[in-house]
């Protein structure tokens, strides 16, 4: 295996865990309008990911800056065409990051529900967009032979990325809502895992026609594997949540949107960005990628950075794994 192909897998591993970790936090911001009633179960909802938000966001930031050292053309191409999602996406994980810190900064009820909105619609915006742009690297999108993209901004909201984008953005709130049963205690313990119930089977039919439609359009053997896989895990989720079994819940549910997004990848390889104007034009991990010596200084950085991230990421969430419930919110300082 060439070093290209191997940054090609660890980008796709990147991408996997950021849509993990980030998956369920993105549900939980979801959830905070959807399933809390009142202000005690929304600072819940908060704090069941307040540790953790920013740390998985790291894989993000990881994932664009292994893509900008290992594919520079890939990276260009990818943020220069979709530009506007993008700074979208940034925009509203900048106001999700400043909700959290500043929601509980002063007593006033419209301040804390200004802020508490906020965090509701940067979370859901980006859970849509992330799968519309996804949708559109894996079907391809117009790319001339300068490997420019030369489309425009509503050439990316095709039915096919459309459907993804509401796979994602459902898929992550069923996530949200597992990881929610599983980290809380009480009466909103039982409603996550109702709602859990109603938004999975929303997932599973959406989830069951992109995967279908990926697999006709560029799928082969192995990407068939994985969408079984995935429709498999989504399905046995739904049974682990109806059974009280969070834990098993919330793993299957990390096993579906691996496979999910283990299927895209394989849909993708050899390439990195097809073009629809002309399958010549399509990047590739060859004709995208850095040169060897480049990839082999960053193989021999990741080998030793990744191990400690990690493990440090991991000692994280051991030590905030305990329930939360309302008895445990504390009055408000001011």
């Amino acid at each position: 295996m060439e070093l290209h192909d191997v940054w090609f897998v660890l980008i796709a591993v990147l991408w996997t865990g950021y849509f993990f970790l980030e998956g369920f936090d993105f549900g939980v911001g979801i959830l905070t309008r959807l399933l809390a009633r009142n202000r005690p179960e929304k600072r819940v909802l908060i704090n069941t990911i307040g540790p953790v938000w920013d740390g998985n966001e790291v894989w993000l930031l990881t994932a664009g800056g292994a893509t900008f050292a290992a594919f520079p053309e890939w990276y260009a191409t990818l943020f220069s065409g979709f530009y506007l999602p993008l700074l979208i996406i940034l925009v509203c994980l900048i106001v999700r990051g400043v909700a959290f810190e500043y929601r509980a900064k002063r007593p006033e009820e419209n301040w804390q529900r200004n802020w508490e909105t906020a965090i509701f619609w940067s979370s859901l915006i980006p859970a849509f967009l992330w799968g519309v742009a996804f949708g559109n690297i894996v079907r391809g999108v117009k790319i001339d032979q300068d490997f420019e993209y030369v489309g425009t901004f509503w050439d990316l909201l095709n039915p096919y990325a459309l459907v993804g984008g509401l796979v994602t953005l459902t898929l992550f709130t069923f996530h949200g809502a597992v990881f929610v049963a599983l980290k809380t205690v009480g009466d909103i313990r039982e409603r996550a895992r109702k709602l859990a119930l109603q938004v999975g089977l929303v997932t599973a039919v959406l989830a069951l026609i992109f995967l279908m439609w990926t697999q006709v359009e560029n799928g082969d053997g192995q990407s068939l594997v994985a969408l079984v896989v995935a429709v498999a895990a989504l399905v046995a989720a739904l049974v682990a949540n109806q059974a009280g079994r969070e834990g098993w819940a919330f793993a299957l549910s990390g096993v579906t949107i691996v496979a999910a997004v283990a299927m895209l990848f394989l849909s993708l390889f050899p390439n990195v960005m097809p073009s629809s104007l002309n399958e010549e034009w399509s990047l590739t991990v060859t004709n995208a990628s850095s040169s060897p010596y480049t990839l082999k200084i960053m193989t021999w950085c990741a080998a030793i950075a990744t191990p400690v991230v990690l493990l440090y990421q991991s000692w994280t969430y051991w030590v905030f794994r305990k329930r939360i419930g309302t008895q445990h919110i504390a009055e408000p300082a001011h």
